[in-house]
């Protein structure tokens, strides 16, 4: 199992940039990459669909001999990754639970800004997992009978304000490679500005075409609020899931990368080329069946 690669998919081109970080931490690993183009975007579609769609996917790459599948669609991570957890017998591994393990260790004030997709921001499970990771993280801290416990207690049930932001037109302005002109910078500033007056401290990146525009969003932010890439945090849980179960490809071979759309390789190219880099050099069609 070390030598099989690891299975990536998406809804689209967003998630290479899950992909990118991953061969930049793993560079030892070979992938499969999945963009359901033909369906895209998840975000605006029921929960009940975006389950079906996954799991059609999975499936077509649990056939190519995936070890772990990593779903890099916040939309597919907050509606199938219970159900693609209980199917498959792989790890799976979500954006969204490393994205929310990392704006809590950044956070100082407490007060945490979320941007997505329409369909991640109703979905609500960036809020609803760093609640969860909160209430575990004052669980263990009782546990452990630490003498600070009322005052931690009290951060994170009382004090922690999280507020959220759907920016639909980000995504187009990624596809488009609009990310550092005056029509990004106009966009960010009329999404952000209410962000911004909150005081937050932290902005989760919700959606893996935002980190394209990471620069523009630093800017209006400012310095003193950090920007959570759930990429990057992916990329290091897929890293400790992989050396944890023993998975962890050691073989001296450079490593191989597949890609496939269900629909128009070419775009997928040509778009896809500024998220992942050089790299992508060839998209082959793939046909989707019930799992």
């Amino acid at each position: 199992m070390k030598e099989n690669p690891i299975g990536v998919f998406d809804s689209g081109v967003g998630g290479l940039t899950v992909l990118r970080e991953i061969t930049r931490q793993l560079p030892g690993e070979k992938t499969i990459y999945l963009g359901d183009t033909a369906r895209v975007p998840y975000g605006i579609k029921s929960r009940e669909t975006v389950v079906r769609y996954s799991l059609e996917v999975a499936a077509f790459l649990s056939k190519l001999g995936i070890k772990l599948l990593v779903v890099a669609c916040n939309t597919a991570s907050a509606y199938a990754l219970t159900e693609l957890t209980k199917r498959l017998s792989i790890p799976v591994v979500g954006v969204i639970e490393p994205g929310a393990k990392a704006a809590l260790r950044a956070t100082r004030t407490n007060r945490i800004g979320i941007i997505g997709t329409q369909g991640t921001i109703r979905s609500n499970s960036y809020v609803d997992e760093i609640n969860s990771l909160k209430r575990n993280e004052t669980r263990e801290v009782a546990e452990r009978g630490e003498k600070h416990f009322d005052r931690y207690f009290e951060i994170r049930t009382d004090e922690m304000v999280i507020f959220t932001k759907a920016c639909p037109l980000f995504v187009p302005l990624a596809e488009e490679g609009w990310t550092a002109n005056d029509v990004a910078r106009l966009t960010v500033e009329h999404y952000l500005k209410g962000l911004n007056e909150e005081k937050i401290d932290t902005l989760v990146l919700g959606c893996t075409h935002y980190p394209l525009l990471k620069e523009t969003i630093a800017s209006v932010m400012g310095k003193d609020v950090a920007l959570i890439d759930s990429a990057e945090s992916t990329a290091v849980e897929v890293k400790r899931v992989l050396k944890e179960r023993g998975l962890l490809n050691d073989s001296p071979d450079k490593a191989t990368h597949r890609f496939f759309v269900t629909d128009s390789p070419e775009r997928f190219l040509m778009v896809g080329k500024r998220f992942f880099g050089e790299g992508l050099e060839a998209a082959e069609l793939a046909e989707l069946e019930a799992p």
